[in-house]
């Protein structure tokens, strides 16, 4: 078994503690998927997707890692350097201004200071050229507002990174990103307000107008936390998959579906969608849920803290996991790379976006001793 490097446990902010009765749960899963690789020796499987998160990782502007502080997320820049390293996508959070421009921005609201005052406006009320005018210009000499980010505890901080870019619009992310890789892009909604169908189908079909002017041979997957953006998305059009993003029960939302794994494999069946996005501690802690994803049809992908863990990573990989979005590109791609075997098969990059990955990545041949080291590891992973 490679050795285990890159991320440690410590390294990665604000991890959350998974409840310790299932690791038991998560320990019969893994059993299982090595006793069904022993009987049946697999000799090849789907690829095992790493996708970067705002590009190159998030901005977490509060935490001591600088290596989240790198390059401004949802960047052209920061999707570019993402390309530098072995990601099959990136995945970026789009938005509709008021004059109907798709821009790629992850907060409901854009931050700044003006006559001393802290200013919010809300990114979907504003128009494109006022959108553009925050933070660096792409005019040489010209100066933007100062960008700002409201934290969720209150704070207002400077949105400070080693690497600086100017905000940008879906249509320049076609133009002048790596054509090599793939887009996962974020329907993004505010969770505070009501969105009417008609809404909707006017902000999404926005968005599906660059997407196939501009797409090309890119692949693509759309993703939404919203239900009923992400079952919209699916009826408007057939040619791109559309994937449920949920918090999979590690937070509670008035609208059910947005609860469990089990209301997400139900919402998918029912709308016809190809896959789902979970939250990382989901799949911990409800690892009995994979295999009724997996014989609904659907992919599955994670995101959150717990994917900057080499060895949180790997396990999901031996899960059945699909793929896992990540901040700490260089890290993780380096570690998958070292830990899991690609097969030498014609799959290529559009295996999530082509059709539905049914298969995780072949699963390596390991032993119980391997198997016990990596359930010890859990403990260490979620503390």
């Amino acid at each position: 078994m490679a050795l285990l490097k890159a991320a440690r446990v410590a390294d990665v902010p604000s991890l959350d503690v998974v409840v310790p009765d299932h690791l038991a749960a998560a320990a019969r899963v893994l059993a299982e998927s090595a006793a069904a690789m022993k009987r049946q020796q697999r000799g090849a499987g789907r690829r095992f997707a790493v996708i970067g998160h705002r590009g190159k990782g998030m901005n977490a502007l509060a935490s001591p890692d600088r290596r989240l502080q790198e390059v401004k997320e949802n960047s052209i820049r920061s999707f570019n350097e993402a390309a530098r390293f072995a990601v099959d996508y990136v995945e970026f959070d789009v938005q509709v201004t008021k004059d109907v421009c798709p821009v790629i921005f992850h907060d409901n609201f854009i931050v700044t200071e003006e006559h001393g005052k802290i200013s919010e406006k809300r990114v979907t009320d504003l128009q494109l050229e006022d959108f553009l005018q925050y933070g660096p210009q792409n005019k040489q000499g010209k100066n933007g507002k100062p960008l700002l980010r409201k934290m969720k505890d209150g704070r207002v901080l400077n949105w400070n990174v080693q690497s600086d870019d100017p905000l940008c619009t879906l249509q320049e992310a076609f133009e002048k990103v790596n054509p090599r890789l793939g887009f996962n892009v974020e329907l993004k909604f505010d969770d505070n307000l009501v969105y009417q169908d008609e809404e909707l189908t006017h902000i999404l079909q926005a968005i599906l107008k660059v997407v196939f002017e501009c797409a090309k041979d890119r692949p693509i997957i759309f993703s939404s936390f919203q239900p009923d953006a992400a079952q919209l998305m699916r009826k408007l059009q057939s040619t791109y998959p559309v994937y449920f993003l949920t918090n999979g029960g590690t937070e509670v939302y008035a609208d059910v579906r947005r609860n469990s794994l089990e209301e997400a494999v139900k919402l998918c069946l029912a709308s016809g969608m190809q896959g789902i996005v979970s939250e990382a501690r989901a799949v911990f802690r409800f690892p009995t849920a994979i295999p009724k994803i997996k014989e609904a049809d659907l992919s599955l992908l994670t995101y959150g803290t717990l994917n900057n863990v080499p060895e949180a990573v790997y396990m999901q990989h031996l899960m059945g996991v699909n793929g896992v979005i990540v901040d700490l590109v260089p890290e993780i791609t380096g570690a998958v790379s070292d830990l899991i075997a690609v097969p030498e098969t014609d799959v290529e990059i559009n295996d999530l976006s082509g059709q539905v990955a049914k298969d995780a990545a072949s699963t390596p041949n390991f032993t119980q001793r391997e198997i016990s080291f990596l359930l010890r590891l859990m403990p260490e992973l979620v503390q």
